[in-house]
């Protein structure tokens, strides 16, 4: 039992900035073996992972993304679905081709991944363990970001699912993650003193690192978790602080 992941191969997708960074240097510091898929290319790589382009929207990138991941070590052992996101736009401007793309990105493609990797750890003997990203933003409302809050609550409900289907070999979980501070926080936060007046909003008092969220994953994908599967774990600090607090008088 413990964190201790030396030698097993981990696919991070998203996994070469912001949060995905923090999670690809988490299990790298846990010992193992870190694949970061995006995209593009990083400006500057996480130092000692690997990286792979794909988009994971495309079913035969993906398929060629776990292939060569296999085909360069002969396993993998642990997913984490970090790549997501959304740019703000109101639901009622927004176009039906925004939100389906959104809900792609968010919901469909970590399905996909999903659904690859599972052929794969079925055929290990040691199985293996698949982390989704998620967010409270499926848990509270989402002014501004309506079909990435709906996508990232159906990424819960589709982690529950899976671990049924595919148990006991593969386990399945999530992580609902609150407000972290990453090098785009002052496009959600603005300024320093932006992010400072939000992080006190937090009951911890500040947002999250992008390691704290990496321990996490970690922690799910190890074997203190082994009997943890189809659970979501809270990554936020507490929540927020009640507005009625603030707003009654004392």
């Amino acid at each position: 039992m413990g964190f201790d992941l030396d030698g097993a191969v981990v696919l991070v997708t998203g996994g070469v900035r912001g949060v995905g960074a923090g999670i690809s240097r988490a299990f790298l510091k846990a010992g193992a073996v870190v694949v970061a898929c995006a995209r593009r290319a990083p400006d500057a790589a996480v130092p000692g992972v690997e990286f792979l382009p794909c988009d994971v929207r495309d079913p035969e990138l993906v398929r060629r993304l776990v292939a060569e991941v296999v085909e360069r070590h002969a396993r993998l052992d642990v997913v984490v679905n970090n790549a997501g996101g959304a740019p703000f736009a109101l639901a009622a401007d927004a176009s039906p081709a925004f939100h389906r793309k959104v809900v792609e990105l968010n919901l469909v493609a970590p399905l996909l991944v999903s659904q690859v990797a599972n052929e794969v750890m079925q055929r290990q003997e040691s199985g293996g363990s698949i982390v989704m990203v998620g967010s409270v933003s499926g848990r509270r409302p989402s002014p501004g970001t309506a079909a990435y809050g709906a996508a990232k609550a159906g990424l819960d409900g589709l982690a529950a699912s899976l671990a049924v289907e595919w148990a006991p070999k593969v386990r399945v979980n999530s992580l609902a993650v609150g407000m972290v501070r990453t090098e785009s926080s002052h496009l959600h936060y603005g300024d320093a003193a932006g992010v400072a007046a939000v992080g006190r909003t937090v009951p911890l008092g500040r947002l999250a690192e992008p390691d704290e969220v990496g321990g996490c994953a970690v922690f799910l994908a190890s074997p203190s978790a082994s009997y943890v599967t189809g659970a979501s774990l809270l990554v936020h600090g507490g929540g927020e602080v009640p507005a009625y607090l603030g707003a009654a008088a004392t």
